[in-house]
């Protein structure tokens, strides 16, 4: 995954380009840089079932899914989604799997 410079998100499509434009101006600096830096590095990358998930993320309040993002609230199944934990994987707010140990006899 590397993050892409202004001339590769001239290539964007339509649809992509006006995304990551919405991710970068939602009204708290803090969910810009969430979603903001996510798109950059992401927006590329996404499948269209991951660019409609994005944009339903998007359509959310700040602080809503500021509580998700952050642990604060619970996530509720309807966006519980593999994009949601991508998010939260790349800004390192996701729980790693943790490992078992092979039970040893």
């Amino acid at each position: 995954m590397s993050a892409m410079n202004g001339a590769d998100f001239a290539l964007l499509d339509e649809r992509r380009r006006r995304l990551r434009y919405r991710l970068w101006h939602r009204g708290t600096r803090e969910m810009d840089l969430i979603m903001g830096r996510f798109a950059d590095a992401m927006i590329g990358e996404l499948t269209e079932t991951d660019l409609g998930d994005l944009e339903r993320l998007a359509e959310l309040p700040d602080p809503q899914l500021y509580a998700w993002v952050s642990g604060a609230e619970a996530v509720p199944p309807a966006f519980d989604m593999a994009l949601f934990h991508q998010l939260r994987a790349f800004h390192s707010l996701e729980a790693p799997p943790t490992m078992t140990s092979p039970s040893t006899k």
